[in-house]
């Protein structure tokens, strides 16, 4: 019996891995707005019953598709991450070697790219299986941030009073270890880093920008100081107290 049950399982992995290739064809071809389970089972030779088995709903289908696309660009940061040399640090050469890793994997997969950073696909939403996948580049990012801290690597950037109330909640919530301003220059940060990927993705960089490789290069490392990153192992700036800002 555990041959017959190994053998429906190779099976129907191997169903979903195609059912799943070919949705990602729709989606390069159509969009997915147009997203048919009909239409994958059509080009699959199957009928529609059979795939239902399988995925349910066209949004059972599309959450699978965003949780591998974020599943894949999540293992590219962290696998950036553990190349980019020692936790000490230099800090900036490692923001910039994950974020122009996670670059080359948007312009590679711009398709699976527009599935999770793009417009909302109308009628749908994500359902909590997708907050985890979600989280892995910003939790990489976090993560090279707390690298530096650690090893004082890292000038605490100012922070203005207006924001402090916001800067410590979005702490509270995401890095509790590390100083509110810390936090609020990195999700700002984050936020730059895609949208200068967003920009060269979707095409509004065409015939404005043409040496993309270095703007961008140089745009990570400025927003990896704006961080706070340093260069070379320094003490934190403002001393002890600063780990309140």
């Amino acid at each position: 019996m555990s041959t017959i049950r190994g053998a429906r399982e190779r099976a129907r992995i191997e169903v979903t891995a195609a059912i799943k290739d070919e949705a990602r064809k729709q989606l390069a071809a159509d969009g997915a707005a147009k997203l048919s389970l009909r239409a994958v089972a059509r080009e699959l030779g199957m009928v529609s019953s059979a795939l239902y088995r399988y995925f349910p709903s066209r949004d059972d289908l599309l959450t699978a598709l965003i949780v591998d696309a974020y599943g894949a660009v999540g293992a590219t940061a962290e696998a950036a991450r553990a190349t980019a040399g020692g936790s000490t640090g230099p800090h900036p050469a490692r923001w910039a070697t994950v974020a122009c890793a996670v670059r080359d994997w948007a312009l590679a997969h711009p398709h699976e790219y527009a599935l999770i950073y793009g417009s909302p696909v109308p009628g749908y939403t994500a359902p909590q299986d997708t907050i985890g996948p979600a989280s892995r580049v910003g939790l990489v990012l976090i993560g090279l941030i707390r690298d530096a801290f650690l090893s004082d690597g890292l000038a605490v950037p100012p922070l203005a009073g207006e924001l402090r109330p916001e800067a410590e909640r979005m702490a509270a919530d995401l890095a509790p270890d590390l100083p509110p301003a810390v936090v609020a220059a990195l999700v700002a940060a984050w936020a730059q880093l895609f949208g200068l990927i967003s920009f060269e993705v979707f095409g509004q960089f065409n015939r404005v920008v043409e040496a993309r490789d270095l703007l961008f290069r140089r745009a990570a490392h400025e927003l990896a100081h704006s961080v706070g990153l340093l260069d070379g192992q320094a003490a934190v700036a403002d001393g002890a107290s600063s780990a309140g800002s």
